[in-house]
């Protein structure tokens, strides 16, 4: 039998004669599991909107992307090896993209766009449609090319699919003069009708212009075949289908996944979860500062009890264990509680949606994502932590014993 752990027990959910003392342990155990709670929850709604960003990203853009080894802003791309891609048996399309920012004029209305030439077969294979929320994902209607907007472009240059007006965009012409008084005779410029309008994210939504390719290769001049990068979407786009393609095309071409194609922003995602995770940690020890009243109060009642043990031949250290576990026991339970409570909250909201998004989103609910990592990192931190406060207490208050 462990004996300072027994004794810890009993000394934990024994009544005491000053009701202050079951208070305190109270207190700081409430405080470590409503800590441990807030933990798993906030972790859970950053994995949801983690989630919801790599899904509305992942819609837009390709499972691999081909760009230059180089860096290079655009590229020919070997048509050898797209037909090898093309005919590989996980390839689901393969397309060539043109982008570049463009100058845009809408009735009485100008700004800047990015402006993405996509092939035919990128509407056909796109995720996009799901994002429509006016009009429809089309490049063409006859012989007239069209335009799919961002939400927030659109709200800005006064863009409605139902209007009649053409969307010109410009881009400056490599080969003409400049001419200072009349600039517009220096850029190529081309005309599309606005097809539909499309929501995905902040950054995406106020920038981005989807068009025909030919439209793109005609305002940049580009050469044949010139492309920004090469889309390819896979049947299978699992991270490990994704990891074994890239490594069969490894020496042929540089393929970059979802991560890769975004490494700011999925960087940025990790670093705001690992400062959250870090502030709230941050509150748990002082919570967990609780511990140090309770024990410092308990060795204090307990002194008939340790001059008993000493004189049955308990050493200081000895004592000294006991209260450690039992301040240790103290955090361990509101742990238990903690997690019990945030992994059932977490769970209710990822399932039934129970707190709703305010105002109008893609989302009706807060997204909750559980995830196992943070269940076990939440439940070592807390535990480290209630380990380190309950031995500085002990420690703090050994002279008294």
């Amino acid at each position: 039998m462990n004996l300072p752990l027994f004794i810890a027990r009993r000394y934990l959910f024994a009544r005491k004669s000053h009701n202050v003392i079951n208070v305190i342990s109270a207190i700081s155990a409430a405080g470590m599991a409503i800590g441990t709670a807030a933990l798993i929850l906030i972790l859970s709604v950053y994995n949801g909107f983690d989630s919801l960003i790599k899904q509305n990203l992942g819609d837009l853009d390709p499972d691999l992307m081909m760009v230059h080894g180089d860096g290079a802003a655009k590229f020919v791309p070997d048509s050898l090896l797209l037909a090898r891609l093309s005919s590989d048996p996980r390839v689901e399309s393969v397309s060539r993209t043109l982008e570049d920012n463009v100058f845009l004029i809408y009735g009485e209305h100008q700004g800047l766009a990015r402006a993405k030439g996509v092939e035919e077969v990128y509407t056909t294979h796109s995720r996009l449609a799901s994002h429509i929320y006016e009009g429809s994902l089309q490049l063409h209607r006859g012989e007239i090319p069209m335009a799919i907007a961002g939400s927030t472009l659109a709200h800005k240059m006064g863009i409605h699919p139902r209007f009649v007006d053409m969307l010109e965009i410009y881009y400056p012409d490599r080969d003409a003069s400049i001419s200072i008084s009349n600039p517009a005779a220096s850029a190529r410029c081309e005309k599309v009708l606005p097809a539909g309008l499309m929501s995905i994210s902040s950054d995406t939504d106020a920038e981005l212009l989807i068009v025909p390719l030919s439209i793109m290769e005609s305002l940049l001049g580009s050469k044949k075949g010139e492309a920004s990068g090469v889309e390819i979407r896979l049947l299978d786009n699992s991270r490990s289908s994704i990891r074994a393609f890239k490594k069969d095309y490894a020496e042929q071409c540089t393929l970059l996944d979802s991560y890769e194609q975004h490494p700011t922003l999925f960087r940025m995602m990790k670093y705001e979860k690992a400062a959250v995770f870090f502030i709230l940690l941050f509150v748990v020890i002082i919570v967990a500062f609780n511990i140090f009243g309770s024990l410092s109060m308990l060795i204090i009642e307990k002194k008939e009890d340790i001059a008993t043990l000493q004189a049955m031949g308990a050493s200081k250290r000895l004592i000294k264990r006991i209260f450690l576990l039992e301040g240790w026991l103290i955090s361990l339970c509101g742990l238990l509680v903690g997690l019990a409570a945030g992994i059932i909250l977490a769970l209710l909201q990822q399932h039934l949606g129970i707190v709703k998004m305010p105002g109008n989103f893609l989302v009706s609910s807060y997204p909750v994502v559980l995830q196992l990592s943070d269940v076990l990192l939440t439940a070592a931190g807390v535990a480290l932590i209630g380990l380190v406060v309950a031995f500085v207490s002990s420690g703090g208050r050994g002279r008294q014993i």
